[in-house]
């Protein structure tokens, strides 16, 4: 059996923030958690009810920092409704908005950063200690796991995260090279590993043409390769493959148009799921990510022509009709 987790980050955007007024919060929710289009919801209600509808299980690894300009509610207006879903809640952290909470900032240095990798171990452990407690505050049971905002996480987070009681991280993206994480752990890391003190559990790939690899998020592959890839990992012998998605990444949340690609995408994926033999949806509340029982390091699916084509292809349709999320 393979379990595949399809993790979701959930977040407010600080880029679209423009104050910590009331209606200003609510615009950013309708922009970048329930992505309130003129199609309707296609943003974390939506999924749910995917989910609910082919009895498939998620990830939502939820930013709570943006408590510091709006108050706890802000959080628990994301918590409650996947929690009610009964879906899984675990920790995420977008450290930009430090930069956004004037004297609200936790530290007492009140230094602020763009990844959670900026900021030393004992400040990492506070941010860390104060993200925990107010994902609780809104609901949320104490997480297992965590994922670093734009995967910038380094070995002093993994660090951190051990030392107040964090069992789980998958901020390691194998795929991005010389991207903001620093984790020391390379691109041939795929598969969980006890690493600094916590189970690394890497986003999953697929290869590339000339060598490389591309990271297993909805808006980078196909459903044909997703489908490809997992059905590879189960053949492999690997008994987790993890996918990314994010809360808004079905919109453009400047426009508020559907992205109607990726979203036939997020909807074939979770119908596929619910029919291929010997593939279960994980949670890391329930069934967390095992280390990897194979020899040696696996592979990823490897690259294919026809498959890069019509991604190719896609991708170009996607990007001109709908543009960036």
């Amino acid at each position: 059996m393979t379990c595949v987790y399809i993790t979701i980050d959930t977040e407010y955007s600080s880029g679209l923030y423009t104050g910590p007024g009331l209606a200003d919060r609510a615009e950013n929710y309708a922009r970048s958690i329930a992505c309130i289009t003129p199609e309707g919801a296609a943003g974390i209600p939506h999924k749910l009810e995917l989910l609910a509808a082919h009895g498939q299980k998620a990830v939502f690894f939820v930013d709570p920092m943006p408590a510091l300009v709006w108050g706890v509610a802000a959080i628990e207006d994301i918590v409650g409704p996947i929690i009610a879903a009964g879906q899984d809640v675990q920790l995420h952290c977008h450290t930009e908005w430090l930069g956004l909470s004037g004297n609200a900032n936790p530290l007492r240095s009140q230094r602020t950063g763009h990844n959670i990798a900026d900021f030393p171990f004992e400040e990492q452990c506070q941010i860390l200690d104060y993200a925990r407690a107010t994902l609780m505050a809104a609901g949320a049971q104490v997480p297992r796991a965590f994922r670093a905002g734009n995967y910038g996480a380094n070995d002093d987070t993994l660090q951190a995260l051990a030392q107040i009681g964090l069992a789980y991280d998958s901020s390691h993206c194998p795929a991005l090279v010389g991207g903001a994480c620093r984790i020391s752990l390379g691109p041939e890391d795929r598969d969980p590993v006890l690493h600094k003190g916590v189970i690394e559990v890497p986003v999953g790939t697929i290869g590339t043409i000339g060598g490389g690899q591309r990271h297993a998020q909805i808006t980078a592959l196909t459903l044909a390769e997703m489908v490809a890839a997992i059905r590879h990992a189960q053949g492999c012998g690997r008994e987790s493959f993890t996918l990314v998605s994010h809360s808004f990444e079905l919109i453009n949340r400047r426009s508020l148009a559907v992205n109607r690609i990726v979203r036939r995408r997020f909807a074939g994926l979770v119908r596929a799921l619910a029919t291929m033999r010997g593939i279960e949806t994980g949670t890391f509340a329930d069934n967390p990510p095992p280390l990897s029982a194979l020899a040696g390091q696996s592979q990823p699916l490897p690259a294919n022509a026809v498959r890069t084509g019509m991604r190719i292809a896609e991708q170009l349709v996607s990007n001109t009709l709908y543009g960036a999320i």
